[in-house]
C-alpha cells in the first residue's frame, strides 16, 4: 500500500510502499477515506516532539473497516469510522472515572517484534496508534466510532481530533459559562472549534488572537467578536483592555511557551487559562507568584477531556443541527501525493484545515 513515510526531522515526507499486516485480537483494518493534516502532525515534523523513525504520521483520519480481528463486536467489515488517536480500555481507573483521553493501558496483544507497518524487512512506526497518512490502517479497535449515515466521511474526520479537541477544551475542560468572556490564541483548525464552541457556550465576548488576518477574518465568521493581530499590538495588553482586566476563559491552540504564558497572563482574577496546544516537552513555562493572590487556574486539555461514546455523537448531533460548521474548517484538499505541500500551506498560515482524499467512500 501507499504511505507518507517521515525518515528525518525536517525533511519532506515521501510516498512509499509499505507492507500492512492483518489486524489480531483487538484491531480493525481500516481503509482510509479521508485525513486532516494538522499541526501535531507537524511537530513531529520539525522535531520540537520525539517520534520513533521512520514513521507514518496522521491521526484525524476517517475510514471503513475493512476487517476486524478476534473479540471486536462493537464495529464490522463495512461500518464508516472516525478512528481516535486515544484507543481507550474500558476499565482503568481513568475510564472509570470519566477521563478516557488519560488511558494508557494497552488495548490489544500485538507484540513489539510484530510491527504493523513495515518497509521491506525494517519497521515503520505509526503515530498515536493510528498512522493515517497511508491507504490502510490498523489500529486498535476501541478508538473506532461509528459515523451517522448522510455524514460524510471528510467531515467526520476532522472531529476525530481538530473539532472534538476545540469544543472539548470549552465543555469538559473549561466548562465555560454562558455570558463569561474568553481569549483563543491562535485561530487554526483547533482553535476555531474552540471559538465556535465559546459561542455555543453562550460567551458574551470571544476574542480571537493570532498574527495573519486573513485567519483573523475566518475566526469572525466562527463567532469572535473581537480579534487582535499579535503582530502589531501587544495581545495581552489589548485582551485586558478589551475585558476589562483579563478574560474569564483563555485558550493556548499553537504549541508554544510564549504563548502559554501570554494565555495565563490575559487571564482576569479568578480565570482559567487552558493549553490546548502541544508545547515542546522540553520547555518550561513560567507564571507568576501571584497566582495564589489573584486565584487564576492553568492548567492542560488533552483531546478536549474526550468522553468518547459521550462527546463524539454529541457533536455529530450539532453538525447535523447547524449548530457546528465543519466544512467551512477545510480550506483545501490534496491526495496523498500532495501532502507536502499541505504541510507547507499549514506552516505559512494560509490554511484553517486541509484534507487528504486518500480513498473513496
Amino acid at each position: 500500500m501507499k504511505a507518507a513515510v517521515l525518515n528525518a526531522p525536517k525533511t519532506p515526507l515521501t510516498i512509499e510502499d509499505l507492507t500492512i499486516d492483518e489486524p489480531i485480537a483487538g484491531e480493525a483494518l481500516v481503509r482510509v477515506v479521508a485525513a486532516g493534516v494538522c499541526h501535531s502532525d507537524l511537530h513531529f515534523i520539525e522535531g520540537t516532539y520525539p517520534g520513533r523513525l521512520p514513521m507514518v504520521l496522521g491521526h484525524e483520519v476517517a475510514g471503513v473497516v475493512e476487517q476486524v480481528g478476534p473479540g471486536v463486536t462493537h464495529v464490522q467489515a463495512g461500518d464508516r469510522v472516525i478512528m481516535g488517536f486515544v484507543q481507550p480500555c474500558g476499565h482503568c481507573k481513568y475510564c472509570d472515572g470519566g477521563h478516557p483521553n488519560l488511558c494508557q493501558t494497552k488495548t490489544t496483544a500485538r507484540a513489539a517484534d510484530r510491527p504493523i507497518l513495515k518497509r521491506g524487512d525494517q519497521a515503520v512506526s505509526g503515530m498515536a496508534g493510528t498512522a493515517g497518512f497511508a491507504q490502510y490502517s490498523v489500529t486498535p479497535a476501541t478508538g473506532l466510532m461509528k459515523v451517522p449515515d448522510g455524514i460524510g466521511l471528510d467531515v467526520a474526520a476532522l472531529v476525530g481530533c481538530s473539532v472534538m479537541t476545540g469544543y472539548g477544551a470549552v465543555v469538559n475542560t473549561a466548562k465555560v459559562e454562558p455570558g463569561s468572556t474568553v481569549a483563543v490564541i491562535g485561530a487554526g483548525g483547533v482553535g476555531l472549534n474552540i471559538i465556535q464552541s465559546a459561542r455555543l457556550a453562550g460567551a458574551s465576548r470571544i476574542i480571537a488572537v493570532d498574527m495573519v488576518e486573513a485567519k483573523l477574518a475566518v475566526a469572525k465568521q466562527f463567532g469572535a467578536t473581537d480579534v487582535v493581530n499579535a503582530g502589531d499590538t501587544d495581545p495581552v495588553k489589548k485582551v485586558q483592555e478589551l475585558t476589562g482586566g483579563g478574560a474569564d476563559y483563555t485558550f493556548e491552540a499553537i504549541g508554544l511557551k510564549v504563548t502559554a504564558e501570554q494565555a495565563y497572563a490575559m487571564a482576569g482574577r479568578g480565570g482559567t487559562a487552558v493549553i490546548v496546544g502541544m508545547v515542546p516537552p522540553t520547555d518550561q513555562i513560567s507564571i507568576s507568584g501571584l497566582i495564589w493572590v489573584q486565584e487564576k487556574t492553568l492548567k492542560g486539555s488533552y483531546y478536549g477531556s474526550a468522553r468518547f461514546n459521550v462527546d463524539m455523537p454529541r457533536i455529530f448531533s450539532l453538525y447535523q443541527q447547524g449548530k457546528l460548521n465543519i466544512e467551512g474548517l477545510v480550506t483545501k484538499r490534496f491526495p496523498l501525493e500532495g501532502i507536502n505541500e499541505a504541510f507547507d500551506l499549514l506552516r505559512s498560515g494560509a490554511v484553517s484545515r486541509s484534507i487528504l482524499e486518500i480513498g473513496s467512500e
